[in-house]
């Protein structure tokens, strides 16, 4: 059922103001998506719960975009009445915390058992209600959902039982397939019914889009529809020109780093290496830039690292990218479970365009080292490789002394946001 008329409606729950990753992939779709003659309508939350706000992503929103909004209710006040230091909960996001309170069980345990799929639930009926006339007036033929929240591909479901129009459900990340699903403390019967939703989606979206091959080929072994990947991507529109680089030999890491993606081995090689190399401790800097594990803390002052840490926490999305720019190397870090090797941290493309040598931590076969290989952008390693990782970043070290710290990213544009809205267009016309 390809679009006839170029008009189509956006549901997400992420919009700016808020911050992360999540709401960067449909915002930059939808800077783009005009430029290919497509009337774009966007439909989101008035008030939403956001546990990062970013007012500078604003300036992406395209203005021929359609943005209509509607109050949404959420039960958190109810959640966060057990989770100790009063944190909030975010859909779609869950820091694994293997020493979980008796606080911090009860409250995953009403959210993945009481509020299903997700704590935006309620926003669901109204939402459905309020889009089946706006479509109609509008003369939309084509929804997109994406999530999580997977609350709206339920709006998106209830609409194409309703109109028969073309639906496309969007994965940025998986339903019950994601990792901190295991520590939801679901009972059987609320298992059943987060698996039966998302078989239910899957069966009746026309087509289901992933970020990655992975999540792709898991998804299309239980559809017979046609599921695609667009990975997320780069904006140039982004990356600052003519950045002075950092005087430190800095390496930085932008993003969440939970616990089991603490490089060990890193912290280790560090330490090493600012005993036997003349100057280096001087000259090293850590950036860390992001959400980072109280353990990931200790080890570096375990490994004597404390004095030369540079920790900013979380930056406006514009002031992190200026600091991966300036920095000397970049740092990406995934789970080291087999596993999770289709994974790709969505900064790995603005790392990629920002010109600077990436080490990558991961498993072996990793989506990441591939794309990494592919673009002559760096090297990748296993949490156990040592000896090689020590060497690589002596010679890293060598190259900064001399001036002479460069990389030339190749084969890129196809993760420009411009060009990944191209393929998400040619995707809705099939």
């Amino acid at each position: 059922m390809p679009i006839s008329n170029n008009k189509i409606l956006i549901i997400t729950y992420y919009w700016p103001p808020a911050g992360g990753p999540g709401v960067q992939r449909w915002l930059k779709f939808s800077k783009y998506l005009p430029d290919f003659g497509v009337e774009t309508h966007i439909y989101t939350a008035e008030n939403a719960h956001y546990s990062l706000v970013d007012e500078t992503l604003a300036k992406d929103i395209n203005p021929k975009l359609k943005i209509v909004k509607k109050p949404i209710w959420e039960p958190y006040s109810i959640a966060n009445l057990f989770n100790k230091n009063n944190r909030k909960h975010s859909a779609g996001f869950f820091e694994e915390n293997k020493k979980q309170n008796l606080k911090s069980r009860i409250s995953l345990f009403i959210r993945g058992n009481f509020f299903i799929p997700d704590a935006r639930k309620f926003w669901i009926k109204p939402s459905a209600k309020f889009l089946e006339k706006y479509i109609i007036e509008k003369s939309i033929d084509t929804i997109i959902t994406t999530g999580p929240p997977h609350s709206a591909h339920l709006i998106g479901m209830k609409l194409k039982q309703k109109l028969k129009i073309q639906w496309l459900a969007d994965f940025r990340d998986p339903w019950t397939n994601i990792y901190y699903y295991k520590h939801l403390h679901l009972t059987k019967w609320a298992d059943t019914i987060h698996h039966n939703l998302e078989q239910k989606v899957l069966n009746e979206a026309d087509k289901i889009i992933s970020v990655n091959e992975e999540y792709r080929e898991n998804y299309q072994k239980m559809t017979t529809k046609s599921v695609f990947c667009i990975t997320n991507g780069y904006d140039s529109e982004d990356i600052p020109e003519n950045v002075e680089l950092d005087s430190k030999f800095s390496l930085a890491y932008i993003g969440a780093m939970f616990q089991d993606r603490n490089p060990e081995i890193l912290w280790k090689v560090l330490q090493e290496l600012s005993l036997e190399l003349k100057g280096f401790s001087n000259d090293l800097s850590i950036k860390l830039i992001g959400k980072i594990d109280d353990l990931v803390f200790d080890q570096i002052k375990k490994y004597g690292l404390t004095h030369i840490l540079d920790f900013k926490g979380y930056l406006p999305h514009n002031e992190a990218v200026k600091e991966q720019v300036k920095s000397q190397v970049l740092l990406i870090i995934t789970s080291n479970e087999a596993d999770k090797k289709g994974n790709i941290p969505g900064k790995l493309f603005e790392y990629l365009a920002s010109k600077r040598p990436i080490i990558s931590f991961g498993p072996e076969d990793s989506q990441i080292e591939k794309i990494i290989l592919e673009a002559d952008a760096g090297k990748h390693f296993l949490f156990d490789e040592k000896t090689d990782l020590k060497k690589h970043i002596s010679n890293l070290y060598q190259m900064y002394l001399q001036n002479d710290l460069k990389i030339y990213s190749k084969n890129i544009e196809k993760f420009h946001r411009k060009n990944l809205t191209e393929k998400l267009v040619e995707i809705i016309k099939l």
